[in-house]
């Protein structure tokens, strides 16, 4: 990714919008005041270096129920924690997205061909092949999958990676993608069992364990915000919940 350099200084009353000099591969110049999107809305700070505190808090998000990511030129993502510095004036910021962290409990031998039975939004794309793994679009009966090998998982469960596998609906971004299911089923070290991962489903012949985590009644799917970017994230927000500490 190349990235011109620009690090002239603006007048003082300009506003310097991160998110088109992101997109245009530019670094942003030095100035008084910055312009960031989160979510949907804009922000303006007066100073270069904020906080990932300050980000949620200005956003209207309380720290200890959203997590911040930062979404970079090229489709990566990157988790921004409460205390991290954030220079506004780092080449390829576009935006910031927040994800609730309020998920509720609900209701009690890998493939290596990668298919593409359906399309996905260009943005899911861009994000899926910024992650560097495989992954691949299937259609079993109704039902349409992403599967997404190799997918990471936290230190304190006995299997390090595992296939994430998300259903996504028809009426997908509009209507929010529900639950996960990872194959080979997760256990954690402790030997302590996993609330309601339970249920089975099956993917060409391949069995999953079903994580039966939704979304709250306050934080619901945001159409034109939320998409497999942010419900990735939501997933790995649950799996580090399960391990001691996490």
């Amino acid at each position: 990714m190349s990235i011109d350099n620009q690090d002239d200084r603006v007048a003082d009353d300009e506003v310097i919008d991160i998110e088109q000099f992101g997109k245009e591969g530019k670094k942003p110049p030095k100035g008084r005041r910055y312009r960031i999107r989160v979510d949907k809305q804009h922000i303006v700070f007066e100073k270069e270096t904020v906080t990932g505190r300050e980000i949620l808090e200005r956003a209207g998000k309380d720290p200890a129920r959203f997590r911040l990511d930062q979404k970079l030129r090229g489709g990566q993502t990157k988790k921004i924690e409460l205390t991290d510095e954030v220079d506004l004036t780092t080449p390829g910021i576009e935006r910031f997205m927040t994800l609730p962290l309020d998920s509720q409990e609900g209701e009690a031998a890998e493939e290596t061909v990668v298919r593409k039975e359906f399309d996905l939004p260009e943005e899911d794309v861009e994000h899926l092949d910024a992650r560097g793994l495989p992954w691949e679009t299937l259609v079993e009966g109704n039902a349409h999958w992403l599967l997404i090998h190799d997918f990471p998982v936290p230190e304190g469960y006995r299997m390090r990676k595992a296939t994430m596998a998300l259903m996504i609906p028809s009426t997908y971004p509009t209507t929010e993608i529900n639950m996960f299911y990872v194959s080979p089923f997760l256990e954690l070290t402790s030997g302590r069992a996993i609330r309601q991962t339970q249920s089975r489903s099956t993917i060409r012949g391949v069995t999953y364990q079903r994580w039966s985590r939704h979304r709250t009644g306050q934080n619901p799917w945001r159409p034109g915000i939320d998409n497999v970017a942010t419900h990735l994230g939501v997933a790995e927000e649950c799996l580090a919940r399960e391990v001691p500490g996490g």
